[in-house]
């Protein structure tokens, strides 16, 4: 994965306050956690231990690890070893609306 340092730049409400610390090197110590889809939809995703914002899409997270600092092409982030996706795969962004959860697909 090609990851490099992003200018930092004033961020929507939703997307936390920022960055901890030398945020500039995602393979270094900064965990990247996107949670379960949320029961009204999207998933929160954070960086070590900080709560960035709710994504809707694999673009969403992009955006919020950019605005942390740390620069990530979005179409390496659903398979990329250094985020955990909790609960199901980066497929899911929930609600689920059919009533079919993720494995009867």
């Amino acid at each position: 994965m090609r990851v490099r340092p992003a200018e930092r730049t004033a961020c929507r409400p939703d997307a936390g306050a920022g960055a901890a610390p030398d945020a500039g090197n995602m393979s270094g110590s900064l965990p990247v956690t996107v949670h379960p889809p949320s029961p009204t939809g999207g998933r929160r995703v954070r960086v070590d231990g900080e709560i960035l914002g709710l994504a809707y899409s694999i673009a969403d997270v992009a955006e919020f690890l950019r605005r942390a600092g740390l620069e990530v092409d979005p179409a390496e982030v659903s398979v990329s070893p250094l985020i955990d996706w909790r609960g199901v795969g980066p497929e899911y962004w929930g609600p689920e609306t059919d009533g079919a959860s993720p494995d009867s697909g």
